[in-house]
């Protein structure tokens, strides 16, 4: 990733939708929640730029993408999509959805811990809570996976990575449009997290963070 830290690129693929395509126009309220993303004050340690969505999913979207980057290495990466479809959704109960993906290898204390999945699950909902963000219909995956190298690459040190795989509907404020910015912090916050870096303000002393990484290690 070649983008400015702790903001957005200026890139302008990020946003997919029908009218767009067809030469229509975009709702406001799904114009209004992207430019609010832009408005996110985020750590320094992200890099940030929009992407192209994926299609299909709804009328309207809007992705980026993101890394937590340390020196030359990426410690976490993840992807989030915004999705609005004005006629609502009945899954969603709303009419905007947002749908991540987040990934980190993880140091080998972390790697066995049979209560992994649910901390990390709690990650995500606990960054929600402490941006005091409103949210429903929250669903996911956490998947961890191990590598093992062998033959040319097995010099190198067995790898563990973990996979959240998640989406919930933000809560519609003003004008019907969710706070965008603050969900996109808390978003940040979790990349930060399963990264291993320490919390950038207070945190509760309940939270249970990963060691902060040294990038990758070759034996």
């Amino acid at each position: 990733m070649a983008p400015a830290q702790g903001q957005f690129s200026d890139q302008t693929d990020g946003a997919d939708s029908k009218d767009s395509e067809e030469g229509g126009s975009v709702p406001p309220a799904f114009r209004s929640a992207v430019d609010a993303l832009h408005s996110a004050r985020l750590r320094p340690e992200l890099e940030v730029e929009s992407t192209r969505p994926p299609k299909r999913l709804a009328p309207y979207a809007y992705a980026l993408e993101a890394a937590v980057v340390d020196g030359e290495d990426d410690l976490a990466d993840g992807r989030l999509v915004l999705l609005h479809d004005p006629a609502g959704h009945d899954a969603w109960q709303g009419t905007f959805r947002l749908v991540t993906l987040v990934r980190a290898e993880l140091e080998p204390e972390m790697a066995s811990d049979p209560l992994l999945p649910e901390v990390c699950w709690s990650w995500l909902t606990g960054a929600l809570e402490a941006r005091g963000l409103s949210y429903g219909e929250a669903g996911g995956t956490v998947t961890r996976a191990g590598s093992h190298y062998f033959g040319a690459l097995g010099a190198r040190r067995p790898a563990t990575q973990i996979e959240i795989r998640a989406s919930w509907t933000p809560r519609e404020g003003r004008g019907g449009v969710p706070d965008t910015a603050a969900h996109l912090m808390a978003w940040g916050d979790l990349l930060c997290q399963i990264a291993g870096l320490p919390p950038s303000g207070p945190t509760d002393a309940a939270v249970v963070t990963l060691p902060q990484r040294r990038g990758p290690q070759v034996s």
